[in-house]
């Protein structure tokens, strides 16, 4: 099948895949952009994971107001050009994530960003709750664990339930996306603001 340079172009410009991608995901896909850029996330899945290694010192600062104007978030998300941070994908991943945020309000990014006070005190907590059941010790310990695992997940931005996909978690947006655009992609910080709450 041809293809003609405009579809490779739009879907270029919609993914920040290259040149030769774009145009191989639109042959599979028979010309259709959207089955090109489900293509294109399937076969780069297995890139992403190489590519973490690779710097990411482009990227944009994306800021989401929710309505009514009453909480917002202001998300720092790198990548590794300025031309994949003008992309819809890129953009629209900023996006998701900064509600995400907003929904969740999430205390860390990933689970060695919280301070081991915080750890510690949720342990000694689980610790009593589990005891208190008069559960063996080793049994007292797994729960401690998959309390703490399930602690983890709902307070790491990364380990969370995507709230768009319960399917999915952010780590798995985040991947997916790395896939598809080609690049390493950072979450480096973030803040939450709502009216009214106080730090």
């Amino acid at each position: 099948m041809n293809i003609d340079a405009k579809r490779v172009k739009e879907l270029r410009e919609k993914t920040g895949a290259g040149m030769m991608d774009c145009k191989k995901a639109l042959v599979e896909a028979n010309g259709d952009i959207e089955k090109a850029i489900d293509n294109l996330r399937k076969s780069g899945v297995a890139k992403a994971a190489k590519k973490s290694s690779r710097s990411a010192k482009e990227g944009l600062i994306y800021s989401y107001i929710h309505h009514g104007g009453r909480l917002g978030v202001l998300l720092d998300i790198g990548c590794e050009t300025d031309f994949v941070a003008r992309t819809d994908g890129f953009v629209a991943l900023a996006r998701n994530i900064a509600m995400q945020i907003a929904a969740t309000n999430p205390i860390a990014i990933i689970r060695e960003d919280i301070s081991k006070s915080i750890i510690t005190r949720e342990k000694e907590i689980y610790i009593e709750q589990a005891k208190a059941t008069g559960k063996p010790d080793n049994v007292v310990e797994k729960i401690v664990d998959g309390k703490l695992n399930k602690y983890f997940q709902e307070n790491c931005l990364l380990e969370q339930v995507y709230i768009k996909d319960s399917d999915k978690k952010i780590k798995d947006l985040v991947t997916e996306t790395i896939a598809t655009l080609g690049e390493n992609i950072t979450l480096n910080r973030y803040s939450r603001f709502a009216v009214g709450e106080i730090d």
